[in-house]
C-alpha cells in the first residue's frame, strides 16, 4: 500500500450541504478502490491563484490515504468526471521521511478533529444552573451626587 494525499478544489457555488455531499462522494469512490482514508481535511474557501472557469475562489479539501498503485487511475479518472471539482491533484509519497511527513501531517489533523469534536461537545452540554442574583431595593440604591454650590460658582 502506497501513502498519497489528494487535494481537490471544489466550486464555490455548491451550499454547504452540496459539498459536504461531493466530499463524501470523493471519499466513498477513495474506499471503493480498496483505499484507507487515513485522515480528511476541509481547508474551507480560499482564494485561487488565478481564475478557473471564471471562479475566483474555491473550496479546498485535503484527504490522506492509503491505497494500491493501480488505484490511482481510477480515482482520477472520477475526478475528471466530477464537473463540481475545479482542480485535482494527486501526490505519492514514496520514501522514509516522506512518508513519516505523511503520518506527522495525518496525526495532526486527526487531533485537531478530536480537539474541536471535545470543544463542541462541551459547549452542547448545558451549564449549571446558578441562583439568580439579588435585585436591588430602592432603598439600597444610591441617589445620585448633588452638586456642591462651590462646584457650580466656579
Amino acid at each position: 500500500m502506497n501513502h498519497y494525499e489528494l487535494l481537490f478544489v471544489l466550486k464555490p457555488t455548491l451550499t454547504d450541504e452540496e459539498t459536504k455531499a461531493q466530499i463524501a462522494k470523493i471519499q466513498d469512490s477513495v474506499t471503493a478502490q480498496e483505499a484507507t482514508i487515513v485522515a480528511t481535511d476541509d481547508i474551507g474557501m480560499r482564494k485561487l491563484a488565478y481564475p478557473v472557469e471564471k471562479n475566483e475562489r474555491g473550496y479546498y479539501t485535503v484527504v490522506y490515504f492509503q491505497a494500491p498503485g493501480a488505484a490511482i487511475s481510477e480515482i482520477e479518472r472520477q475526478l475528471r468526471i466530477n464537473e463540481e471539482i475545479l482542480k485535482f491533484m494527486t501526490v505519492k509519497y514514496t520514501n522514509k521521511k516522506e512518508i513519516a511527513q505523511f503520518t506527522k501531517m495525518a496525526e495532526a489533523i486527526v487531533s485537531k478533529q478530536k480537539a474541536k469534536e471535545e470543544i463542541s461537545a462541551e459547549a452542547e452540554t448545558p451549564a449549571k444552573e446558578e441562583a439568580p442574583a439579588k435585585e436591588e431595593t430602592p432603598a439600597t440604591k444610591e441617589a445620585p451626587a448633588e452638586e456642591s454650590p462651590a462646584a457650580t460658582e466656579a
